[in-house]
Formats: C-alpha cells, structure tokens, sequence
C-alpha cells in the first residue's frame, strides 16, 4: 500500500498550535489510516493510505480541525514524490549544512510573481532554486534574518506552504522506506 509523507504548518512552535504526536498518531489510526509513524515534534508523519497525497492532506487538516480544535495548513507527498525531491536535489554542490538546506513543499506551484518575489529577496551568497511545487533554498549565513526565508516562510506566496530542513527531508524518506 502507498506511503505518505505528511507536513503540517506551524504546530508545537512555542505555546501556540500544540497537538502531542501521540494523539496525534490515534487520531489518524483511528481515521483509517496505519502505519503511522511521527517524526521530531513539528507536525511531520509518514504513514500508508490509498488516497492520493492531496486527499490525504485534505482529510488530515479536517482531522485536526475535529479532533483538535486548530486550522492547520497540510502538505503531503507520496514516497515517490518525496524521493524525487530527494534526487532532484539542485544544490547539493554548495549546500554544506544540512540545517541550513531547506526545502519548501507547496500545495501547488508558484505562479510566476510569487517567484519574481523571492528571487528579490535573495542576498549572496543564499541560492534558490523554485521546481514546480518545491522551492530549494541555502542560507549560508543563516535561515533567522534571511529575507528569502522570511519570503517561503510568510502567507504572501499565495498557496499552501511549509518547509524542512534537508536533515529532516532525508529522515522523513528514510522513515517511510523503514520496514515495520
């Protein structure tokens, strides 16, 4: 059965959007779904269903809504989705610090002003790379003040959005490869 990569938007940052993984976990099992699995506590689960990834993004941000109580944005990617982000990796040459290689995943693709906006905002020796609906980006200098971040990071870009580190993105598919 098809494995999902799951990302939820902004949960257990700070005091706001708290949802403990363990509840977490029952509330999708209970929902259908198995084989679920978290990873690290901000909002990322692999887990097995039929459905298409944007259904089972849709039907997880309406569980959080039910069971939680919070309007949480959800991106999802099949495995082969995610391990084609994985290849693809276009700044591999130069992205040194996984902490500082993100990826952001998007509900659908930027359109052309969205991306004309981030380019802007690029400041040397950052590099951004936009592929459908993913965005690549390395902050040498740090992710905190970076325009560019603060650009994936902020709601203008007029779609669904979160972003992982690489360290994250590699654990997440090596989470879904794992054998139960």
């Amino acid at each position: 059965m098809p494995r999902h990569i799951v990302m939820l938007r902004g949960i257990n940052l700070g005091p706001r959007n708290r949802i403990a993984m363990p509840a977490l976990r029952v509330a999708l099992e209970k929902a259908g779904f198995t084989a679920v699995a978290t990873y690290v506590q901000s909002g990322n689960v692999v887990l097995t269903s039929r459905a298409s990834a944007d259904r089972v993004a849709a039907t997880i941000a309406r569980i959080i809504a039910k069971e939680f109580k919070l309007e949480i944005a959800v991106v999802a990617r099949s495995r082969e989705e995610l391990a084609a982000v994985v290849r693809r990796n276009p700044l591999k040459a130069i992205a040194s610090d996984p902490r500082l290689y993100q990826v952001s995943f998007f509900d659908r693709p930027l359109d052309a002003s969205a991306v004309r906006r981030l380019q802007g905002a690029i400041v040397a020796p950052e590099r951004l790379v936009v592929d459908g609906r993913h965005a690549y980006a390395w902050h040498p200098a740090g992710i905190a003040r970076s325009k560019l971040w603060a650009g994936l990071a902020g709601r203008g870009l007029g779609v669904t959005a979160t972003a992982r580190n690489w360290t994250t993105v590699t654990s997440l598919l090596a989470l879904a490869d794992a054998k139960d």
